[in-house]
């Protein structure tokens, strides 16, 4: 196979849920055969449909798993469970709005997502690992050169998306109508968001990116009062989220 969907679970912030949703979404939106894999400490409740596998040991102390996204890096391993060809890396709070099939053919090598448009109007690409692409096997070399200097290059680069930025070679970044932010494109402003909730992706739209808070678990399942961070406000269920949630089998 060579095309792969590939997702990394790890700890108690993301339930089953959300790797059942995000494998049904792809699935209703990429045509032909593709595999899903999910790199997971804990593979209960997941559909037996997808493939898990445990997360790669590249030498992580306890406390890298709490901040920033390292164990991504797991990924980069020589033979990875078999995976081939061209891989598709999306996080579990992304929502997969369109069809998916050109992620795997846009550009070659390390392709990520730029998103100093959405705050930024000074040019600078700023990369971001919520959605990247890459080819099975080509990055190892990296991988190498941060178990030989690891603390001094977690230092340097603060964050696993700035090390592959840095390390990866030349990049490549998606179109920017592709990708959309929950935060920068579809909240309301404030004031205004006390009296109306989000508008729903426009249809061009092929991934709805979340990051940080709030999760789209908020608006599906909301707690009492604001769901979103101070002077936002968000309160109540999403409709156009909660019927995404439901249609790809998550739980309302």
């Amino acid at each position: 196979m060579d095309r792969t969907v590939l997702c990394i679970k790890w700890g108690t912030l993301y339930s089953a849920d959300y790797v059942n949703v995000l494998f049904n979404a792809a699935r209703a939106n990429i045509a032909g055969s593709f595999r899903f894999v999910c790199l997971t400490d804990d593979p209960e409740g997941l559909s037996a449909q997808i493939e898990h596998f445990p997360i790669p040991d590249i030498g992580l102390d306890p406390h890298h798993w709490k901040g920033g996204g390292w164990p991504k890096l797991s990924m980069f391993v020589p033979d990875l469970y078999g995976v081939e060809g061209r891989v598709l890396f999306i996080d579990l709070d992304m929502v997969i709005w369109g069809a998916l099939d050109s992620f795997f053919t846009w550009e070659k090598g390390m392709v990520m997502l730029d998103h100093g448009p959405w705050r930024h109007h000074d040019g600078v690409p700023r990369p971001m690992s919520s959605v990247f692409a890459f080819d099975a096997g080509a990055h190892a070399d990296m991988l190498e050169r941060f178990a030989a200097n690891r603390d001094a290059l977690m230092a340097r680069y603060r964050l696993e998306q700035d090390f592959i930025a840095g390390e990866a070679g030349p990049l490549a970044f998606w179109p920017q109508e592709w990708i959309k932010s929950y935060k920068n494109h579809l909240r309301p402003p404030l004031i205004i968001d006390r009296f109306r909730g989000p508008y729903p992706p426009d249809p061009s739209v092929r991934i709805l990116c979340f990051h940080g808070q709030p999760r789209p678990i908020d608006l599906v399942q909301p707690p009492a009062g604001n769901w979103d961070v101070f002077p936002h406000y968000g309160h109540g269920r999403v409709a156009w989220m909660a019927e995404y949630w439901q249609r790809f089998g998550g739980k309302i």
